[in-house]
């Protein structure tokens, strides 16, 4: 039997961030702005927040572009903007909240009867969002992103914790979103039924700050 987790980023998850791909125009304006691109500054100390896409899940599978593993379709995101110079510069953020509803969680792995928790910890992670739409995620100095998943399995409960240097995601001004794609992370702790690494891919629009959709220059 194989078990699954999911997770983010926090993944961000995570976790996190901000929107992006930036006409020349808007050049001269900050990197983060609202009411479109080169629009109004997004001030430091704004909270910018994102869940998943519309119809879309978060995936953490046992293998790139796999399709065993888990899935969720409610997670949600937080940041903090620590920083918006100039374009083309780069934005930075403090991710501070990075969300699963365990109870919108499946999973298609043998075994497994469901997932009972998911955590992500080590929060708050620095987030930088460059004006190419490039956005990565970093832990605090010597620690890691880190997602403790809890499943419920025919053996019991099984806890897997999983890590990560860093992730990595781009954002897309057509529709403010954000979105990892295969984002490794390597088991840390856990039993033979946890996966040795997991695949974390997920799509978050839209990113607003205080219901103002988010773009990036």
């Amino acid at each position: 039997m194989r078990t699954r987790p999911v997770l983010t980023l926090a993944a961000a998850l995570a976790a996190l961030s901000l929107p992006a791909i930036v006409p020349a125009s808007a050049a001269d304006g900050a990197v983060l702005t609202t009411g479109g691109p080169g629009g109004t500054p997004v001030a430091v100390g704004d909270v910018l927040t994102a869940s998943l896409a519309s119809g879309t899940r978060a995936t953490f599978s046992s293998g790139a572009s796999g399709s065993s593993g888990v899935s969720c379709t409610s997670s949600t995101f937080t940041a903090t903007v620590t920083g918006n110079p100039t374009a083309t510069g780069t934005a930075t953020e403090s991710v501070t909240g990075h969300t699963f509803d365990s109870a919108s969680c499946s999973s298609n792995v043998t075994g497994v009867l469901g997932v009972s928790g998911i955590t992500i910890d080590n929060l708050p992670y620095a987030a930088t969002v460059a004006s190419d739409g490039t956005l990565t995620v970093t832990p605090p100095s010597g620690s890691a992103i880190q997602a403790t998943v809890k499943l419920r399995t025919l053996l019991g409960s099984v806890t897997c914790v999983y890590k990560a240097a860093a992730l990595t995601g781009k954002a897309d001004n057509a529709a403010n979103s954000i979105t990892f794609t295969d984002q490794q992370f390597g088991k840390a702790s856990g039993s033979s039924l946890c996966f040795a690494n997991g695949y974390f891919t997920a799509r978050y629009a839209p990113v607003t700050d205080a219901g103002a959709a988010v773009y990036v220059n």
